[in-house]
């Protein structure tokens, strides 16, 4: 999940829970500066890995009770021990960062998913467990929305990616559609690039539509807060579709009549 990686963390919703808005701010403030040593400015990558190695030994120190070294990570200490957060999502994050700074293409849908394991399915279960509601099914269905998000946002910015030597699309899955890395690059939107982009968005509509179900077992404001991160994520495929899978020319975005009818759609049952 992202804004770039984090644009549907909820983290300035008005539907969130008063109560929990620091601690989801301090876990999105912790996760958006760790994404940003991996991805921004001009860092050579060894850099970036020593600062992220920097931000694990952080998170070591929380896990010791020892005083932490900037607010960041003592804003993060507290909401960790208010709530006792698991450990591991955060740890699980780092990794898909720093994974991040040394690959770069992904051979296979097994290895894109194990990333999204670290990289966006830690963020629901941080959520489900400041909701008090990390059941095993629950846990389920939100690593797939997650894993969803996390794929929509791969399939909005493609162009953006290939910007910085990033292809997440699977390779294989590439070579079955006959599509190159040259024609990415070139921003060429032909039958094989739409056959391959139709086979990406039905895939992760489908993950979507699994973890649908969480929308209605979560109550109240945040119940309606899942629905409309769900329909956020429906809402974007629809787009890619609507302009024939053609996201180097127009990247799919959430307008304010979106936001209306993403609304209508959230209403519960």
């Amino acid at each position: 999940m992202s804004v770039d990686h984090y644009e549907n963390f909820p983290v300035a919703s008005i539907l969130m829970p008063k109560r929990l808005r620091k601690p989801v701010a301090a876990i999105y403030h912790f996760a958006r500066t760790a994404d940003d040593i991996a991805d921004e400015g001009n860092l050579p990558d060894d850099e970036r890995l020593r600062q992220l190695d920097v931000f694990h030994a952080q998170l070591d120190s929380i896990g010791n009770h020892a005083p932490p070294s900037s607010s960041l990570f003592a804003n993060l200490a507290s909401e960790v021990a208010a709530y006792n957060l698991p450990m591991q999502p955060l740890y699980d994050l780092l990794d898909a960062f720093s994974q991040d700074v040394i690959k770069k293409r992904y051979a296979n849908y097994d290895e894109l998913l194990d990333y999204c394991r670290r990289s966006a399915n830690p963020v629901g279960t941080l959520l489900l467990h400041l909701y008090e509601e990390a059941t095993p099914v629950n846990l389920a269905y939100s690593n797939a929305i997650c894993t969803s998000l996390q794929l929509i946002n791969f399939w909005q910015d493609v162009a953006k990616d290939i910007a910085i030597s990033r292809i997440y699309l699977p390779q294989d899955e590439m070579t079955r559609f006959g599509v190159t890395e040259e024609q990415i690059a070139q921003a060429r939107c032909d039958d094989a690039w739409r056959a391959l982009m139709k086979f990406q968005i039905e895939r992760a509509r489908a993950l979507m539509l699994y973890g649908k179900p969480l929308g209605t077992i979560l109550t109240g404001r945040i119940g309606l807060e899942m629905r409309m991160i769900i329909q956020g994520g429906l809402r974007i495929l629809d787009k890619i579709e609507a302009a024939n899978y053609d996201v180097f020319n127009k990247r799919p975005v959430l307008r304010p009549f979106d936001w209306v009818i993403m609304l209508a759609k959230s209403a519960p049952l």
